[in-house]
């Protein structure tokens, strides 16, 4: 039996790359991991996290908007970004802190540099020092993509949003996918000039299109400007530092900053992958079987970086289920159907299972059941913003395929229901279920 330094070692401190090191140290594994940038990957650092706490204080700001009609007399009200963006960030700083602490607990030796895999059982290190390992696991995660049109250099994308020096009084967004819709709405409602550009005129694509369609007026009343089927052509930089921003459908825009939010890529390259005789899939990805394993025995791979699922808890789970396979005597995999997803949009969407357009191409019968309604919590407001939920529903088996909701904390409300979804019951078993009055997430068990 050959000797290795290491059991495992693990390029990349994000979510699955963290979970995977600490669950196989559990096992009795010696584990190493190396990362260049900071513990914690996208999701903390520049992410899911810092996000959605940008996400809560532009809903705050939505809310005092009609305090008025909740009896609260409230002063002159001024929104300071420095505030806000310094609090996010240190935030962010208490939970890479945290990151860190875990994996020394669990006896995991941390590199903060850069590692390469030099050959199946190999990596070498930034300062020039080389490691073996019994297994290595690659969980570098995904990286923004920016196009190369005109002037893209003077573009940001949602690694550095978090840490601009000054608040955009005009921003351009560009990209219709989850990010781009996120940041659109938390600038706007903290009272950015916002502009959505996307190539066409359907956001949110891998969405059920029933709930997305009602998304694009509410974000236009709430003072958005989107720009559908245009692309950004040209961005130049004026002397006074501003913006300009040209168009595919000969639109210009004045800007203060351009955000392009168009996707990720797996972050592979220079990863010495070809070392290991690893060829990347089409997309940049890291080809892998259902237990993370590549083609070469000893190199597994998790998370973004294998473009399965771009989820957190994806990547968590499939760090979590390879430890487990390989140190725990317990090999599992993961089962990628029926993940919860949100969009933490304003309102916010939400939605687990097969779309009607999916669940039509797989099944004979198809049953749809919707309920529109005003929420409660919107009657304070001067918009008559309403909330809409679609269930799909396998006619034959009466087996729930799909939910989708949009509507205030649509996500909170989904995470139970996608529960009962997974677990595969019935229109019936939640026609049964009595309500909880007055909520929004009755309406689950009052489709009609």
């Amino acid at each position: 039996m050959a000797e290795y330094d290491y059991d495992l070692f693990v390029i990349g401190a994000g979510s699955g790359g963290v979970r995977a090191s600490r669950i196989a140290a559990g096992h009795g594994a010696k584990v190493a991991i190396a990362e260049e940038y900071r513990f914690g990957g996208t999701c903390v650092i520049r992410g899911c996290v810092p996000k959605k706490m940008l996400v809560y204080a532009s809903m705050f700001a939505d809310e005092l908007h009609h305090a008025a009609n909740k009896g609260w007399t409230i002063g002159e009200a001024k929104f300071d970004w420095a505030t806000l963006r310094d609090f996010v960030n240190s935030d962010v700083d208490r939970l890479e802190g945290l990151y860190g602490d875990t994996l020394a607990g669990a006896g995991v030796e941390s590199f903060t540099e850069r590692a390469v895999i030099t050959g199946p059982n190999g990596v070498r290190l930034a300062s020039g020092r080389e490691v073996s390992a019994r297994h290595i696991l690659v969980a570098t995660g995904s990286w923004p993509m920016m196009p190369g049109f005109e002037g893209h250099e003077h573009c940001i994308t949602s690694n550095e949003v978090f840490h601009l020096e000054q608040f955009p009084r005009r921003l351009v967004v560009m990209g219709g996918g989850y990010i781009a819709v996120e940041f659109a709405g938390v600038f706007n409602a903290l009272g950015s000039k916002v502009t959505l550009v996307n190539r066409s005129e359907t956001i949110l694509r891998s969405y059920e299109q029933g709930v997305v369609e009602r998304l694009p007026p509410i974000m236009q009343a709430r003072g958005m400007d989107l720009q559908f089927n245009a692309k950004i052509e040209q961005v130049s930089k004026l002397e006074d530092g501003s913006l300009r921003v040209m168009l595919s459908n000969g639109t210009v825009i004045e800007a203060d900053q351009v955000l392009v939010a168009t996707g990720r890529a797996p972050n592979t390259q220079g990863l010495g992958l070809e070392n290991a005789g690893i060829t990347l899939g089409s997309k940049g990805e890291i080809p892998v079987d259902d237990f993370s394993k590549t083609v070469c025995e000893s190199i597994h791979a998790v998370g973004d970086v294998t473009d399965r699922v771009q989820l957190t808890p994806v990547a968590i789970r499939e760090g979590h289920a390879l430890a487990d396979t390989l140190f725990g005597g317990r090999p599992r995999k993961i089962d990628h159907s029926t993940i919860p997803t949100a969009v933490f949009s304003q309102p916010s969407i939400a939605s687990v299972g097969l779309t009607e357009e999916q669940a039509r191409l797989q099944y004979s019968e198809i049953k749809i059941y919707t309920s529109d309604f005003r929420p409660m919590k919107n009657i304070f407001s001067p918009r008559m913003e309403r909330g809409f939920y679609k269930m799909v529903v396998d006619g034959e088996s009466d087996r729930v395929l799909g939910l989708h909701m949009i509507g205030p904390e649509s996500a909170e409300i989904l995470q139970s229901a996608a529960i009962a979804i997974k677990a595969g019951l019935t229109k019936a078993d939640f026609d049964e279920t009595t309500a909880i009055h007055p909520t929004m997430a009755e309406e689950l068990v009052l489709l009609k």
